[in-house]
């Protein structure tokens, strides 16, 4: 005991010193945990207040407490003496071998993250993402599921999503039907265009405004295309779409209006050698 009194005495200022970088460090590590937690805290109500995902913000808000516990303990332990440039180093070695280990994950949650804060579409809507068309089912962290209109589960990474175009059918209300109509040159092209006018006219779920086009679209080989183009809620689309082709079909043939379609004809000639 009295050695160690003496030894303090002999070097009070180095011990006082060291106790003060101490409590300093303590004070730090408190200080910079109360606003990491706090930081937490802001990001993760600004998120929810964006409807994301509770799992996501909260995946977040643990990252960026973590990363700034790390920054305020090297801090801290700095102040005590302690050498963080080794640690700084470790820390980044680690990080660079997680990063390339993990470099397909990680852009699959970066894409994951920015489909869920951007929504450039939501779970119910009809895309084309990815070489795939269908109903989105999910989005996860790392995947989106699509549902195909003939009922296949399809999951595609986020990073493929992001990294592509994507088509969304079902981000307004209402969508233009395009169809292409080709009549025979013989036809009577005012008939056919009154009788179009009039099949579109007796569908109600045919929209009045915008008005539907119906136009001479081109003036093909064997026939004459007429465009028809009338406007509809997005989910009459299909429905719209095939009902109009087999009533066009079926009014046609009963008002004597011709479709052409591809034919060969095939001539055969044959040399007679008259033999005396």
């Amino acid at each position: 005991m009295d050695e160690v009194t003496n030894f303090v005495a002999e070097n009070q200022e180095v011990v006082y010193h060291h106790l003060i970088s101490i409590v300093i460090a303590l004070v730090i590590f408190v200080i910079g945990r109360w606003i990491a937690k706090g930081i937490k805290g802001f990001l993760e109500r600004s998120l929810l207040a964006r409807a994301i995902d509770k799992a996501v913000v909260s995946f977040l808000g643990s990252i960026v407490y973590t990363l700034i516990m790390i920054a305020v303990l090297l801090m801290a332990l700095s102040h005590v003496g302690v050498q963080t440039t080794s640690f700084i180093a470790i820390l980044g070695a680690a990080g660079l071998a997680v990063g390339l280990a993990l470099q397909g994950s990680l852009a699959n949650f970066a894409s994951g993250v920015l489909i869920i804060i951007f929504r450039p579409f939501k779970a119910g809507h009809f895309i084309e993402a990815g070489g795939v068309m269908g109903t989105v089912d999910k989005i996860e962290i790392f995947q989106t599921i699509l549902k195909t209109p003939d009922n296949k589960q399809v999951m595609i990474p986020n990073a493929q999503i992001t990294g592509g175009a994507i088509t969304n059918f079902s981000a307004e209300a209402t969508r233009r039907v395009d169809l292409v109509i080709g009549i025979s040159y013989d036809s009577d092209l005012r008939k056919a265009k009154q009788i179009l006018a009039d099949i579109l006219a007796a569908d109600s779920r045919v929209l009045p405004e915008p008005a539907p086009v119906i136009a001479i679209g081109e003036l093909a080989d064997s026939s004459v295309n007429i465009l028809v183009r009338p406007w509809v809620n997005a989910a009459d689309y299909w429905g719209v779409y095939w009902e109009t082709l087999e009533n066009v079909k079926l009014t046609f043939d009963e008002q004597g209006i011709g479709i052409p379609f591809p034919q060969m004809d095939v001539h055969i000639q044959s040399n007679k050698q008259e033999k005396e």
